[in-house]
């Protein structure tokens, strides 16, 4: 994974994780001669390549403790030895490091210093770190700098939606802004005279678009129609974005799809759809299961970023860590209270929906709340932490132990037994359909079998 290619095309380099083992390699090679293939660095943990210097001897390395802290490592190509970075500030994470300034700086996205991730600049040589982007409230999910180093383009999430912002690089002064369709952004790239900005997005009713910006006269330009089959256009909803407080006054975002069309009064059934992750984030992209569940089976879909969900800052994201899981859980007993409500919803007749640690929510929420739920759908979902973290594969096993407690440790594991789906699966007294693929590394598919 993580395939990385020098300015000149004449150096790949990519991380190879192997089953058994939690230790990654660094692997090279020239493109054009695929027998040059060769093992440039064995690592220790989750490692993979960022960047290669535009001098071909240094390749920009990213090892991963969990999937909120991370470091930064530098690896001499000829020595095939590699220095920490050191960055001030602590435990953070860094992502889509790049060389810049002629390889003495790099550009990152981080949370080092703060709550939310900033544009963050490092030094090479003394890890000196400075922030870039302005103080936001919210995330930066990605970047683009100009061949040039002339422009910055950048796009930011706010509340799950992308606004994609200009800047010139070394003065900050913003420049005309694309006006963009509300949704999430896909892909962000400058022309090579960095005239043009081309812009993927996704949005509720286009699977993705491509759009061209051009960078002095501030015109947006699109590219393409997404292709939409026999779907027809007008049955596609867009969610309302709504918030609820839950059990200790926390606000909890989630996105609301109403079938097209449904009278306002109408009590319809409701499908809770819980995300993965669990440091992932449900957003109004290109969503065809949630467009499918209203408008073919008449039902408003719930789709809720309980705490824990990334978007929201670091605070947020870490409410839900070790002992903490079940506060989650929580959360969508308090999404249940909302529904009971609200005169369009039919608190009667809701169902819960997750995939991998969505597969686990549904299980947790079935045990706590079947008196509440007429069924739930748990596809590939964690049922004994236990279990999952001995059998999931090795180069996962740490980074997921950073997220939900290690097993090992007496005092959590008395907590994993108390909480596990499996051990309270007798509470679970309604209809529930499970689902599994029999190759998955991740959550294998024993803990699928035993439920």
């Amino acid at each position: 994974q993580s395939a990385r290619f020098s300015s000149d095309g004449q150096m790949m380099v990519w991380s190879r994780a192997v089953s058994g083992s939690g230790d990654y390699a660094i692997f090279a090679a020239n493109p054009d001669e695929p027998a040059s293939a060769r093992l440039l660095w064995q690592g220790t943990g989750s490692v993979g390549p960022a960047d290669i210097s535009d001098d071909g001897r240094t390749i920009l390395v990213i090892r991963g403790f969990s999937n909120q802290i991370n470091e930064v490592m530098l690896l001499d190509v000829a020595s095939a030895t590699v220095r920490p970075l050191t960055i001030a500030g602590g435990q953070a994470r860094y992502e889509s490091p790049r060389f810049i300034r002629g390889d003495s700086s790099i550009l990152a996205i981080s949370n080092n210093g703060s709550d939310v991730r900033r544009l963050v600049e490092i030094d090479v040589a003394t890890g000196a770190l400075r922030a870039i982007s302005a103080e936001l409230p919210w995330d930066i999910e990605d970047y683009q700098l100009s061949s040039d180093g002339r422009l910055l383009a950048y796009a930011v999430n706010e509340d799950g939606f992308s606004r994609v912002v200009i800047e010139e690089f070394e003065t900050r002064r913003v420049l005309a802004q694309p006006e963009l369709p509300r949704g999430v952004l896909t892909a962000l790239d400058f022309s090579p005279d960095a005239s043009q900005l081309a812009i993927g997005m996704s949005t509720a009713t286009s699977a993705g678009d491509v759009w061209s910006h051009d960078v002095a006269s501030g015109t947006l330009t699109r590219w393409t129609e997404s292709e939409l089959g026999d779907i027809d256009p007008t049955r596609l909803v867009e969610p309302a974005l709504i918030r609820f407080s839950s059990f200790d006054g926390l606000s909890v975002p989630a996105f609301v799809y109403r079938p097209a069309g449904a009278s306002p009064i109408a009590r319809l059934p409701v499908i809770i759809d819980i995300h993965g992750g669990p440091e992932s984030q449900t957003r109004p992209g290109w969503n065809p299961g949630a467009q499918y569940f209203a408008d073919t089976l008449n039902a408003v879909v719930i789709l809720p970023n309980v705490r824990g969900s990334d978007g929201y800052g670091s605070r947020y994201l870490s409410l839900d860590n070790a002992e903490k899981r079940e506060d989650s859980v929580k959360d969508i007993g308090a999404l249940l209270d909302w529904i009971a409500e609200q005169p369009g919803l039919d608190p009667a007749r809701v169902s819960v929906y997750g995939q991998s640690y969505g597969g686990y929510m549904s299980l947790a929420v079935m045990t706590h709340y079947s008196d509440r739920l007429a069924g739930g759908v748990a596809r590939y979902g964690i049922s004994n932490w236990i279990s999952f973290l001995q059998n999931t594969e090795a180069y996962r096993r740490d980074n997921r132990r950073a997220e939900y407690g290690d097993e090992r440790d007496p005092a959590m594991r008395a907590i994993f037994e108390q909480i596990s789906p499996l051990n309270n699966v007798a509470r679970i007294t309604k209809p529930m359909l499970v689902m599994q693929g029999a190759n998955d590394p991740r959550v294998p598919q024993s803990e699928s079998d035993q439920v």
